[in-house]
């Protein structure tokens, strides 16, 4: 592909897939050999960006970055400025992402995630997925009627807000059928009532209607949706007659879409007359489940973003923060005391039989799909200066990734060399929050400025608090991850002492008589299996097609 530079071209973690163009990874989501798809070099921000992109709006930084990857052979710039506006003006912000000050004197910050339609970070990822699938399955079928149309299975799996600003970002396209998947009595009543009962463009009928939108709830956990997604991508069966495309993060399009607010965040600190970008240094916190956030921020600090390190955050179930302690990547503890993590007494020790149910419950993930993009980074880097060769370094990284998946599957868990755990603290640090310090956090921070946090960012701001403390002078910014009225019950007990708070004054109109409205919802047995899922998404295509 002499029309693509190699940063728009792309190849599989595992090795199975190579030279992809971004229409190729983006509709495939899911590499065939199992592994995900990352661009074969991390490109660099222009000379003089800082000053270049000091006054550009969100929408401007998007265009700027997106172009880095995304060859003008395959969507013109114009064309995508327009995928670019017509995600983003959806939101109710013009600013999308905007920076905001916690406490100014310990240099707090939030990064507010929250302002689209479904009020979660996703929304920023998959209101833009939306618009790309349409444009490359428009483009498709120009010209072309009935069978001969290219059409889209759409496959997703939700811990609670993937599911919605997904449904969110794809209702009205033609030629796709979604099927959402969420553990039954594992999401929040807001999450799954906004899941269910979206309506389509027009705001009058519901999307089930048409039987393109399926809300499946699984009697399992997340990461058995998960699985349950990546079984179906690798299955010969479903393969030889639907086209699958992939919502979660495992999709290359979420990634990207979620490099854009660290730049902008960034950009808007040095906005501000406390910041000097020749001496402070910035610390990005992250809530972190399935990586795919941090990762982003991962990607930014690559492009050229000055960060002094991006933290990841986690809740009880703490298998990346055991990971950044030891070097030992387990579903279960089963090495030391420092494996198992934290205090008994603070409920921070890693649940023995596998996922804790916990206040921020879009974090309660065992495995996290998006580390594999990472390890293969760490697996690179980590190789002898000796092995001067790009392209065998390549492969040599590849064939790591693919031990450590086999050991992840196999056994379990997998462990990594010193010298990758230590490239693999180069760029991140780790903490762990408990429920009880989530709680103490919201409530806090409510009584020292009237903010309310919904606990999934209260475990950023957790963080950033330790951070503070620990490194006076850093700038450290906490990534606000969804609006609190989404988690109502974690923030009632956090608050239900204070008499000036009332629910009410932060119910979004938008949430007011959801659970009034009809909602389709399949109930899945996880026992049924494979076999069982692959007939019930190939019946209902066919019906609605």
């Amino acid at each position: 592909m002499s029309s693509h530079t190699a940063s728009q071209r792309y190849f599989s973690t595992r090795g199975g897939s190579s030279d992809l163009s971004f229409e190729d990874v983006i509709l495939r989501g899911l590499a065939p050999d199992g592994g995900l798809f990352i661009p074969e070099e991390i490109p660099s921000l222009p000379p003089n960006w800082q000053d270049d992109w000091h006054d550009l709006s969100f929408e401007e930084l998007a265009l700027q970055i997106f172009g880095l990857f995304i060859s003008p052979a395959e969507i013109s710039p114009s064309a995508l400025k327009d995928i670019i506006h017509n995600s983003y003006s959806t939101f109710r912000l013009p600013d999308v992402a905007p920076t905001v000050t916690l406490d100014g004197d310990r240099r707090i910050y939030l990064l507010e995630l929250f302002h689209g339609p479904t009020f979660a970070f996703k929304d920023v990822a998959l209101q833009f997925l939306g618009n790309l699938f349409e444009f490359f399955l428009t483009r498709r079928n120009e010209g072309k009627s009935g069978k001969d149309r290219s059409h889209l299975t759409v496959i997703g799996a939700t811990s609670g807000d993937t599911g919605s600003a997904a449904i969110y970002g794809l209702r009205g396209k033609k030629d796709v059928s979604v099927f959402i998947m969420f553990p039954t009595g594992k999401v929040s009543a807001i999450q799954e009532t906004q899941m269910t009962t979206v309506q389509d463009a027009n705001g009058t009928s519901p999307l089930f209607r048409f039987l393109t939108l399926h809300c499946l709830s699984v009697d399992g956990t997340f990461d058995d949706c998960q699985d349950f997604v990546k079984a179906l991508f690798a299955d010969p069966l479903i393969n030889k007659t639907q086209s699958l495309g992939a919502v979660n993060s495992i999709n290359w399009a979420r990634i990207l879409a979620q490099m854009v607010y660290y730049v902008s965040s960034y950009l808007s600190l040095r906005h501000s007359d406390s910041f000097d970008p020749s001496n402070d240094h910035i610390r990005f916190v992250v809530p972190t489940g399935n990586f795919g956030d941090v990762l982003a921020g991962f990607f930014a600090k690559k492009l050229g973003v000055p960060s002094k390190s991006l933290v990841v955050a986690t809740n009880e179930n703490d298998i990346l923060h055991r990971f950044w302690q030891t070097g030992a990547y387990e579903k279960n503890p089963v090495h030391d005391f420092a494996a198992e993590g934290g205090f008994v007494e603070d409920g921070a020790k890693a649940h023995p039989s596998g996922v804790k149910e916990t206040l921020s419950p879009a974090m309660d993930i065992l495995v996290s799909s998006n580390f594999e993009r990472l390890l293969w980074y760490l697996a690179y880097d980590a190789q002898s200066p000796s092995t001067a060769n790009v392209q065998e370094k390549r492969q040599a990284a590849c064939l790591k990734v693919k031990g450590w998946q086999s050991e992840l599957k196999s056994r379990g868990g997998f462990s990594v060399e010193n010298k990758v755990l230590h490239s693999a603290k180069a760029d991140f640090a780790s903490e762990r929050v408990s429920d009880v310090e989530t709680l103490s956090t919201i409530r806090d921070v409510y009584r020292m400025g009237g903010y309310i946090l919904d606990p999934h960012s209260a475990i950023g701001v957790t963080v950033a608090l330790r951070s503070a403390k620990a490194a006076p002078g850093v700038y450290n910014v906490a990534l606000a991850t969804a609006h609190p009225a989404k988690f109502s019950n974690a923030v009632g007990l956090a608050l239900k002492d204070e008499k000036s708070f009332h629910f009410k004054d932060i119910l979004p109109d938008q949430f007011v008589g959801l659970e009034e409205l009809p909602k389709r919802i399949r109930y899945v047995k996880k026992s049924e299996g494979l076999d069982g899922l692959r007939k019930l998404i190939m019946d209902e295509v066919e019906k609605g097609k």
